[in-house]
């Protein structure tokens, strides 16, 4: 039964820019092969629970090697004989309004 997790990891002791630790972040993402969306505040990915922590377990490990001191975020929606929820909870709202989203 696969789930979304939503995360946000970054160091707070590198400065005010962390993009270099996020784009990091997002190469074990894109490794791990799962379905995901990046936004703003954090990235989407949809999967099985083991193999979901175990992406978020990576992004930790890759920053903690030369990060001291780390802040993480994760939200999860799991629902019962669903799948594909990256896309299907957007067409939903989408199909209500009657027109695209901006996503």
């Amino acid at each position: 039964m696969s789930m979304l997790l939503e995360f946000s990891m970054f160091p707070t002791d590198q400065g005010e820019s962390v993009g270099d630790y996020v784009a990091r972040s997002l190469e074990i993402i894109e490794a791990s092969g799962l379905p995901y969306r990046l936004n703003p505040m954090g990235t989407v990915i949809e999967g099985e629970w083991d193999e979901l922590l175990a992406v978020v377990k990576k992004c930790y490990e890759r920053m903690a090697a030369d990060c001291n001191r780390l802040s993480c975020s994760i939200k999860i929606d799991w629902r019962r004989n669903k799948s594909n929820q990256l896309t299907a909870k957007i067409e939903s709202v989408e199909k209500r309004l009657g027109r695209k989203l901006r996503t």
